[in-house]
């Protein structure tokens, strides 16, 4: 029972800051992943808005209205998947399910296998296939920052770097700072929150190591390269929707 019960802690409703952590190095694996394999696909990286934003500047000014619209396009699916996620949180909540958080999961794994089966026919149409690509890409990575921001209580970010990069670089530079006019339980003593520095690293590592499997899965094995990740995120959030189809069940019988 122990693994069903570190699942159900995993994705569950009731939350906790291990778990937090926990799932936020796990969807930084497939974040990772999914852009660099989105890279390979579109040429493009899906998650970082901040790109994309002085992208439609550059354009809009050389006059390329072409990328400008498809610029504001993507963010708008970002910003929908954001907002998909709330409408999906908020819904489970007020239904009290075992699930609130892991149907979001759910909706990415099937979104992941859309973009899978929307890849294998890129070729084909690619005046169609490839801007659905980048708008169904943007919206899967808004969906799974949302789901572990509203997780978290917005204290974990785990799609894109910036953030954690910054917030690493803080707490080594406590780590650094020499403390020579204070006593170390002093007030103004000048202390490096260790356990943060450690998942810091965790979730860059783990980002990392997904865009290199992701990389090299898109260049040698194609778009089967979703399936795993697609079974990732189903095994996470698999137990919350167990339970709530147990209760279910048992209202039904009574």
């Amino acid at each position: 029972m122990q693994p069903l019960n570190f699942l159900r802690e995993l994705s569950g409703k009731n939350r906790t800051h291990r778990a937090n952590q926990q799932l936020g190095v796990a969807l930084a694996f497939v974040a990772g992943a999914v852009n660099a394999g989105g890279f390979l696909a579109v040429h493009q990286y899906t998650s970082h808005m901040t790109g994309f934003m002085s992208a439609v500047s550059d354009n809009l000014i050389v006059g390329n209205a072409i990328l400008v619209i498809a610029g504001i396009g993507s963010m708008i699916s970002f910003v929908s998947g954001a907002a998909a996620t709330s409408i999906m949180v908020n819904w489970a909540r007020h239904r009290n399910l075992h699930s609130t958080y892991a149907i979001v999961l759910i909706a990415e794994a099937v979104l992941l296998l859309l973009f899978g089966l929307l890849g294998a026919n890129l070729d084909a149409y690619l005046d169609i296939t490839v801007p659905l690509t980048v708008i169904l890409l943007c919206f899967i990575m808004g969906l799974q920052n949302a789901v572990i921001t509203k997780m978290s209580d917005a204290n974990i970010r785990a799609t894109h770097l910036t953030g954690v990069v910054t917030d690493l670089g803080i707490e080594l530079g406590k780590m650094l700072y020499w403390n020579h006019r204070h006593a170390r339980n002093a007030e103004g003593y000048v202390r490096a929150r260790h356990g943060k520095v450690i998942f810091y690293s965790a979730l860059l590592t783990m980002f990392f190591i997904g865009g290199i499997l992701g990389a090299v899965g898109f260049k040698y094995i194609g778009y089967s390269t979703v399936l795993p990740l697609a079974l990732v995120l189903f095994v996470i959030a698999l137990i919350p929707l167990v339970d709530d189809a147990v209760v279910r069940f048992r209202d039904l019988r009574t």
